[in-house]
């Protein structure tokens, strides 16, 4: 979990209820050994109550309850309760690197090891009635738990109340533990414990059973993940026995259509019908019992659009006619996984493909599109086609089986994603930041600058793509060479140049340098490189120009 404390040990395990829940994330958390954590969870599925057991399938799997609680009144009634001044809170805060914990650890033990003697239903049930409630009946309400719960109880209370609750655990892992506790397979798990359903009012068995797969029509299925190409890709033998796509940069997605109604899903498992009403014409048109498996993108004319056109609509409530206009949403479709309500994903590829091709074909919408199959007869020919990803609108290509099942998860073998290398440019470091978690105590999070003149120009932030050896000399540079303070920011010497990969770049108002970067990280340190050596902020505008979405 982000932010698994340091300071707290998992104790003895309790025998239930909320107790038994921070013992199962404690050790989640405290643990890299993968038969480990599905032991503990196969544990806790075994004996916990009815409703914990579907709320843990809820946390785990995304489902977490909404913020009730701000961090900064948190922060207050931590300092009231245990009498401390604010500024020492502050200092506690920036050096554990974590509100949840830096309160867990603050507070006085009022309730020993045995701690809350509530199920952790309780406290969920409690935050979803505080949502309207004052903030003296929710202070009332936090304060109390806080002095019935022991240290781990607390760390874990706090990350469901800011909503920053996060758990090392896959969703892969996570079914196959709920497989080895009910005797079910995983991938039949998998599918029924996603869709549109409610923990409050769901049982368990309800939840895991066949019926409840069939009454709810929207229940997509769990996505199937491709892993990444890393070596010579003539190992995969002769391109003939594989379909090759081109990899767009969309939104992983499934449309279903059943009972009359439309369902638009994404890879997060998020219902995204409403925030596209491009789709909704579908519903008229497409036959019951149908779910297929895309990308949703903005498209004009049947072909892709950049990324950062989607990115103007993702998380608004309404879209307004100028947005529709400007960034127009398709359905790149790839595969069949339902047809006349029966599911086809144990059948081949080929076979898939086939009647997917008949489906559009018979169903036409400008909406809903057939993403092109990319014919090869060698490898080098795809090696130098993927040089044009960037201009296709695509981020590289998909190679696939063509016999191969629909599975569950991330396979190795039968689906590879063959990426385009990132774009790259060298920067110097200007302000540093601690990080979370393990890494609470090291300047981990850094600002990067590109030169414009005589001045440098902040552009971008970064926290990964360096070891743990070379955070922890950067981590020492940092406290040597600080020059200004800014709560947890410092400001330190422009010495240290890195370069920094990322996918793609689009123009932005939010930034002073007038660019955003797509996924950005530290792709190495550049020892042999000093600041007079870093790109400039030209450079970067003709990367705009060049690959500007």
């Amino acid at each position: 979990m982000t932010g698994q404390p340091s300071h707290i040990s998992p104790g003895t395990p309790a025998t239930g209820g909320f107790r038994a829940f921070a013992d199962l994330v404690t050790e989640l958390g405290t643990t890299t050994k993968t038969n480990d954590k599905l032991d503990a969870l196969v544990n806790f599925f075994s004996h916990a109550d009815d409703r914990d057991r579907v709320w843990v399938i809820a946390i785990f799997s995304g489902r977490r309850p909404r913020r009730v609680v701000n961090s900064t009144l948190l922060a207050t009634w931590c300092t009231e309760l245990n009498g401390l001044p604010f500024w020492l809170f502050e200092e506690s805060y920036h050096t554990v690197g974590d509100l949840a914990e830096t309160i867990a650890l603050l507070l006085p033990n009022t309730a020993g090891d045995e701690g809350s003697g509530h199920a952790l239903h309780h406290y969920i049930g409690k935050l979803k009635t505080l949502e309207k409630e004052s903030e003296e009946t929710r202070k009332a309400f936090v304060l109390d738990s806080w002095r019935e719960m022991n240290e781990a109880e607390r760390f874990v209370f706090n990350k469901l109340i800011t909503g920053g609750f996060r758990i090392g655990v896959s969703q892969k892992l996570m079914v196959n533990a709920l497989a080895k506790t009910v005797k079910v397979e995983p991938s039949v798990i998998a599918h029924r414990i996603g869709g549109n359903w409610d923990p409050s009012t769901i049982r368990f068995d309800e939840l895991l059973s066949e019926e409840a797969t069939g009454t709810d029509w929207s229940k997509p299925y769990p996505f199937y993940l491709a892993h990444a190409i890393e070596d010579d890709i003539e190992k995969l033998g002769e391109p003939a026995g594989w379909q090759v796509e081109w990899k767009w940069d969309g939104i992983r997605g499934q449309i279903i259509k059943r009972n009359g109604e439309l369902f638009v899903w994404s890879r997060g498992e998020e219902l995204m019908t409403e925030k596209f009403p491009e789709y909704h014409s579908l519903c008229d048109l497409l036959p019951d019992g149908l779910a297929m498996d895309g990308e949703i993108i903005p498209s004009i004319d049947g072909k892709p659009l950049p990324f950062a056109l989607l990115q103007t609509r993702i998380g608004r409530k309404n879209v307004t006619k100028k947005q529709l206009q400007e960034a127009p949403i398709a359905f790149f479709a790839y595969d069949l996984l339902e047809y006349e309500g029966i599911d086809w994903r144990t059948r081949p590829l080929s076979e898939r493909r086939a009647q997917l091709e008949k489906i559009l074909a018979t169903y036409q919408h400008p909406t809903l599109l057939l993403s092109p199959v990319v014919a090869v007869d060698s490898w080098n020919e795809l090696a130098e086609l993927r040089q044009q990803s960037r201009e296709a609108g695509a981020e590289g290509f998909m190679i696939k089986k063509k016999d191969s099942p629909y599975g569950v998860g991330r396979k190795r073998g039968d689906w590879w994603k063959w990426k385009i290398d990132p774009l790259t440019i060298d920067a110097v470091m200007i302000y540093a930041q601690k990080g979370a978690g393990r890494r609470s105590n090291l300047y981990t999070d850094y600002t990067f600058a590109v030169r414009d003149g005589d001045k440098l120009i902040s552009f971008t932030k970064a926290y990964s793509g360096l070891t743990d050896k070379e955070f922890a000399q950067v981590d020492a540079f940092v406290k040597r060479n600080s020059i200004e303070k800014f709560g947890p920011v410092r400001t330190v010497k422009p010495e240290l140049v890195f370069e920094i990969a990322f996918e793609g770049i689009a123009a932005s108002n939010r930034h002073k340098s007038g660019v955003a970067l797509r996924f950005p990280r530290m792709l190495r340190w550049r020892h042999d490189k000093t600041v007079d050596e870093i790109n400039t902020l030209d450079d970067l505008k003709k990367m705009l120009e060049m690959y500007g979405k």
